[in-house]
């Protein structure tokens, strides 16, 4: 990690449901934008590239989904090399198997072909279920800025997801979602407690807009290792959302708040037994 202080970007962007390529190609002005403002990292949304609601796109989503070598990838692992930008962005992924996908964040480097990881969401939400397999593991990926760990949407509502993350050596926790307006205050209270627990700045990029009743607010926000809210986009439209990580900072948090450090896991173990909380209390 060579920067104390970089600046990054969140795109709180409205997906048109189903339309990857106009999708795609929005998704490419906001890099130019955010690259022209010198960030060196962008995140999107949960399901940015083709909108979020699976109940709609039902089967459609095969046909939307990306693997190596897909114009997805191809289009972000040229723009990050050409931008010197890291892009951090939600599509559905295309597994290994006819009709297995994934709802998955992918990871573009500069000056790297093709994706240089993928982070699939462990915790499916309500419908969700019914289409994505899920992810089982906790990957930690190396950017220029810095290491950087992925939890989507509801996986940011597990507190062992951030923990596991930062323990894999996360400097930067980042929660692409798609959040409903009904959950604004679980969205306001999960931000700032996985920021606090992991002395950890986080950045929370919220979709905004409408899938029929469904309405995503935006919100999207960057915290700081106190959980404090550092900058904020408003909830009445899209916005690139520009600010900075001072990992400086972050170091000194973590010294003088030490979270990490006075952790007991050997008391912990209830946790894990596979016995006990496994299913019912």
């Amino acid at each position: 990690m060579g920067h104390n202080i970089v600046k990054v970007a969140l795109a709180q962007f409205n997906s048109s449901l189903g339309d990857k390529k106009n999708n795609l190609q929005r998704m490419a002005d906001l890099c130019h934008q955010a690259a022209d403002q010198d960030a060196k990292l962008i995140c999107f949304p949960e399901l940015a590239t083709t909108g979020y609601r699976g109940d709609l796109l039902t089967t459609k989503l095969w046909d939307l989904s990306d693997t190596d070598g897909s114009e997805t990838y191809q289009l972000f692992s040229s723009l990050a090399t050409s931008l010197d930008l890291t892009i951090v962005s939600g599509f559905v992924e295309r597994g290994r198997y006819l009709g297995e996908i994934y709802n998955s964040v992918g990871v573009w480097n500069p000056g790297c072909d093709g994706i240089s990881g993928v982070f699939r969401k462990v915790h499916a939400f309500g419908i969700e279920k019914q289409w994505f397999r899920n992810g089982n593991s906790y990957p930690v990926f190396d950017t220029p800025i810095g290491k950087i760990g992925i939890m989507i949407c509801y996986d940011m509502g597990f507190p062992e997801v951030a923990r596991i993350l930062t323990l894999n050596g996360a400097e930067l926790l980042i929660a692409p979602s798609a959040w409903c307006v009904q959950d604004r205050d679980m969205w306001d209270i999960n931000t700032a407690c996985r920021a606090l627990e992991n002395g950890s700045h986080l950045l929370a990029v919220n979709r905004w807009g409408n899938e029929e009743e469904l309405h995503m607010f935006g919100g999207s926000k960057i915290l700081g290792p106190r959980g404090q809210v550092l900058r904020e986009a408003n909830c009445d439209g899209e916005a690139l959302l520009i600010g900075e990580i001072n990992f400086l900072s972050q170091a000194h948090t973590r010294l003088s708040i030490p979270y990490l450090r006075d952790r007991k896991p050997q008391s912990y173990e209830q946790l894990v037994q596979n016995s006990q909380f496994t299913g019912e209390l």
